[in-house]
């Protein structure tokens, strides 16, 4: 299955997950004014989560890979811990249809008639970074992702007088910055330590969404570097909304199309 096509379809939504190779843990960089705490206190971040029940947006996914520039229209639904649905294509024709909920990954590629139906370890093979239910939809929606348990955060200053919050994970220093006016995440970054793997996700353009009481980011920005070699994709959304009317996750496998096995 084509592998730029497929990034395009799950909008972006596997980009920010990291390659967790366990390597010498290191500190956040650029923090300042920063005190280290423990996961217990990760109520003193002050982050604020897009929490509605629901999202349905439209938009245009535009990406530079390997200097090979694609683009396509989106259109996404989710229903939040459950079901993440994502259609991509250009000139009103669909070229890739996926269905992510939190067990199970179903991909229809109608540029060469393939589909997928799996886990995400073919995901996390095809994309060579570790790929979750809450990873893809934690991204769309700019929320906070939280340390884990035994992690260390260190809290400091963020370039706006926002909160910069960073903590290691698995040899990666996950480092987000949070707005001080709304709460919302603006930057997310994830830096490999001992090795030049970077990625950073930047939303921009946040609005009020009907039918949800924070903003949402109508700009997400991914800048993934690993040497010499970059990949940079932007979302901008035209249409979104918090409602729920309507709401349908439909998916279909074609006749004749060939499965893809999550052995190959």
């Amino acid at each position: 299955m084509n592998k730029s096509v497929l990034l395009l379809a799950l909008g972006l939504g596997a980009g920010a997950c990291h390659r967790a190779v366990p390597t010498t843990k290191g500190t956040a960089p650029g923090a300042s004014t920063s005190t280290t705490v423990r996961p217990s206190k990760e109520a003193a971040v002050k982050a604020v989560d897009f929490d509605s029940p629901y999202l349905t947006a439209k938009g245009k996914v535009q990406a530079t890979i390997k200097g090979d520039e694609k683009s396509a229209t989106i259109n996404i639904r989710m229903r939040r811990d459950s079901a993440i649905w994502i259609s991509a294509g250009l000139l009103g024709f669909e070229g890739v249809r996926a269905l992510l909920t939190p067990d199970s990954v179903r991909v229809v590629n109608r540029l060469d008639k393939t589909y997928f139906a799996g886990g995400y370890d073919y995901l996390t093979k095809l994309l060579n970074v570790p790929v979750s239910f809450a990873q893809a939809q934690a991204l769309l929606l700019g929320n906070y992702q939280a340390a884990p348990a035994g992690a260390a955060l260190t809290l400091g200053t963020g370039p706006s007088g926002g909160q910069r919050v960073a903590y290691p994970l698995n040899g990666v220093i996950v480092e987000q910055i949070i707005q001080a006016a709304s709460g919302r995440v603006e930057k997310l970054t994830l830096t490999e330590t001992g090795s030049n793997r970077s990625l950073a996700a930047d939303y921009a353009d946040f609005q009020a969404v009907d039918g949800a009481k924070v903003p949402f980011a109508h700009s997400l920005l991914i800048d993934a570097k690993q040497g010499a070699v970059g990949t940079k994709a932007s979302l901008k959304y035209s249409k979104v909304s918090a409602g729920a009317a309507g709401l349908s996750f439909p998916f279909d496998i074609p006749k004749g199309f060939q499965r893809v096995k999550g052995n190959k």
